[in-house]
């Protein structure tokens, strides 16, 4: 192994739940994310509304109204995707839950169905932050960005 190859290793991957633009996390309009309040991470402006696990794991919440899922993942990484901004205020309207709390996913399973078009319509913003919520245990989160991606997509690279 070279002097830089220990640069050039990989952490913990961490895909895209959905298929679309991966940006900034920055970008996103609500602060609660852009800030990176609630931890580091990227977003995708989606181009449909199926939402699947981005790695193995455990589902920890989802949400009553199907809008957010949190999982933590086999290696430990604490995870919150956020379909859309502000969307807690459809009350379920638009989405489809399919996994349960509790539920063992893995990479590629189906979490959650969003009609995007129903969303939009109704006012609301579909961009999707997908952010580690347990961010100070890690020494870096890389996030790639400014990329169209496909589900299951590598989008962050979290080291220990």
């Amino acid at each position: 192994m070279g002097l830089f190859d220990v640069f050039k290793k990989k952490g913990i991957v961490i895909s895209a739940p959905m298929t679309g633009r991966c940006v900034s996390i920055k970008s996103v309009s609500d602060p609660t994310f852009s800030e990176e309040i609630l931890g580091k991470g990227v977003a995708i402006m989606p181009e449909d509304g199926r939402v699947y696990a981005p790695a193995g794991g455990v589902i920890t919440t989802i949400f009553s109204t199907g809008h957010a899922v949190g999982m933590t993942t086999d290696d430990g990484v604490e995870l919150l995707i956020h379909v859309g901004i502000d969307t807690v205020a459809l009350k379920g309207e638009g989405f489809h839950i399919i996994a349960k709390e509790e539920q063992k996913v893995k990479k590629g399973d189906l979490l959650i169905e969003a009609d995007l078009e129903k969303i939009k319509a109704a006012g609301y913003d579909v961009i999707t932050p997908i952010v580690v919520c347990n961010t100070a245990e890690y020494s870096e989160i890389l996030g790639y960005t400014d990329i169209e991606v496909n589900a299951g997509d590598e989008i962050l690279d979290v080291k220990k």
